[in-house]
């Protein structure tokens, strides 16, 4: 159970009914409001759950900023239930635009661009049509004909195989810097949650084998009626034009029955932000920060 307010408790796995029973209800728009997200960021956000007027509060403190309540998941009380979590955390953060307009605003805001959601059309996203996907139509394109591949769902027989690539993947990594080094252990670390617990947290996606060998990925999940979100794309570094192909079938193979598709944020990361950008969202789902 979830306690209520003063008391806090870490993320288990057994709170998944509960959370998800509140994410129903209120039908998020942002990334970080699923199970399996809060659940497989859980060491690195070192987040805690309670109870506040009884609405769902998630106070993360990682390691590289300041610790930050996420918006309340609940429409009761909800000025009482700010000023209390402003009275344990500096700031709310990735507060959306839906329950900024629920509120009054009497709190000093300031959007948070690099959290920012990416969201596209799904039948852009499998169509690539038009002058401004030329080059990934290329790039999908030069893989197809250049390598022998196999697309399918996502099996637990396959959790083997996406661990080797994991271990692939940040062994080749580009990063330098400690703090890169840092966020990039912690993405894997998240990565290795999902992959091991990838039935228990009710995930999806789709495996894609070159020559046989496992080298490319992705999970994601229902975010909304209308929109999946995708917690997790990747694809071996070496392969030309995998990462392309990975994206688009992604949405014709996973998720093509919903009109959106959620790519998450970019973190102010700006090769990131590039290619994000190089899909031409169809919106971005705007997040800011609260302060007294």
């Amino acid at each position: 159970m979830i306690p209520e307010f003063p008391e806090l408790k870490p993320v288990e796995l057994s709170d998944k009914e509960e959370l998800k029973k509140y994410f129903r209800l209120f039908s998020p728009e942002i990334c970080e409001l699923t199970f399996a997200n809060v659940y497989i960021w859980r060491d690195w956000e070192k987040t805690q759950l309670t109870k506040i007027k009884g609405n769902l509060c998630l106070l993360c403190s990682p390691p590289d900023e300041a610790a930050y309540f996420l918006e309340p998941v609940g429409n009761n009380q909800l000025e009482k239930t700010i000023e209390t979590c402003l009275s344990m955390a500096p700031r709310l953060s990735r507060v959306s635009e839906g329950f900024l307009n629920r509120i009054s605003k009497n709190y000093e805001i300031q959007e948070d661009r690099d959290n920012f959601d990416y969201v596209y059309l799904t039948e852009e996203l499998i169509g690539l049509k038009g002058k401004k996907f030329d080059g990934k139509r290329n790039w999908v394109k030069r893989f197809m004909k250049q390598y022998q591949y196999e697309v399918r769902r996502l099996a637990e027989f396959d959790i083997a195989a996406c661990l080797d690539l994991v271990e692939r993947w940040e062994a080749s990594s580009p990063e330098k810097n400690i703090l890169a080094d840092d966020r990039s252990r912690a993405a894997a670390g998240a990565i290795i949650e999902a992959l091991k617990n990838f039935q228990s947290l009710e995930l999806e996606g789709i495996a894609i084998l070159v020559d046989s060998r496992l080298e490319g990925f992705c999970l994601g999940e229902k975010l909304n009626s209308e929109t999946a979100v995708i917690h997790i794309e990747l694809a071996s570094r070496e392969i030309s034009g995998l990462y392309q192909f990975l994206n688009r079938e992604c949405a014709r193979t996973a998720w093509r029955n919903f009109l959106y598709i959620n790519r998450e944020q970019d973190a102010g990361i700006a090769g990131l932000r590039r290619s994000k950008l190089s899909y031409h969202p169809h919106h971005l789902v705007k997040k800011y920060n609260i302060f007294r």
